[in-house]
């Protein structure tokens, strides 16, 4: 079973099914619209925040290509002067791609990192999140993405008024482990597998 699944599940447990037949809506083909269409292959994304299933129209013998995602509500953003307003990922993934900009940052590693911070949003399970808290889960993903990209991010959201708080921020990034050196070093845990 899927993740979807079993988060579709807990939404709507199986006993209801008999009491709510519209939930058993169909897959229409996008070839001739016909409702009468078959899963013939089911494959988790690599990330695996999505099911990849092929699809054959049993009318027209088409075949097509859907993708599962399970559809989570994402906490609302407090924005520092009270306003709140709805969490958007685009947002997010623009003002990392203003921070990478020329930069040698292949576009997977930002969007794995547009991931997490939206998987760290969704674990805290608070309604809303003040707009700092995400801006330092952004410059903790750059630290580790890029360096530059980094400073560049940190310089505006930091607001540096001169050449010194840069000093100050460089010299701060030297003291920090890069995320090659964090992979290497040994976990003082045990491994949840033993």
């Amino acid at each position: 079973m899927s993740l979807l699944w079993i988060g579709w599940q807990v939404c709507c447990p199986p006993s209801s099914l008999v009491t709510r037949p519209s939930l058993l809506k169909t897959m229409h083909c996008p070839f001739c619209g016909a409702d009468d269409t078959r899963v013939i292959d089911s494959r988790l994304t690599a990330d695996g925040a999505q099911v990849r299933r092929r699809r054959e129209c049993m009318t027209c013998a088409e075949r097509f290509t859907t993708f599962e995602t399970a559809e989570l509500v994402m906490p609302r953003v407090l924005k520092n002067d009270g306003k709140r307003e709805p969490f958007d990922d685009e947002k997010l993934r623009a003002g990392i791609l203003r921070a990478v900009e020329k930069r040698p940052v292949d576009i997977e590693e930002i969007e794995n990192a547009v991931n997490r911070i939206m998987k760290r949003m969704r674990a805290t399970g608070e309604r809303e999140l003040p707009s700092p808290q995400i801006g330092e889960w952004v410059m903790e993903e750059l630290r580790d993405l890029d360096q530059v990209a980094y400073v560049r991010f940190a310089s505006v959201y930091r607001s540096f008024e001169d050449v010194s708080a840069f000093a100050e921020e460089i010299e701060r990034l030297k003291n920090v482990p890069s995320a090659e050196e964090k992979r290497q070093q040994q976990s003082l845990l045990p491994d949840d597998d033993t």
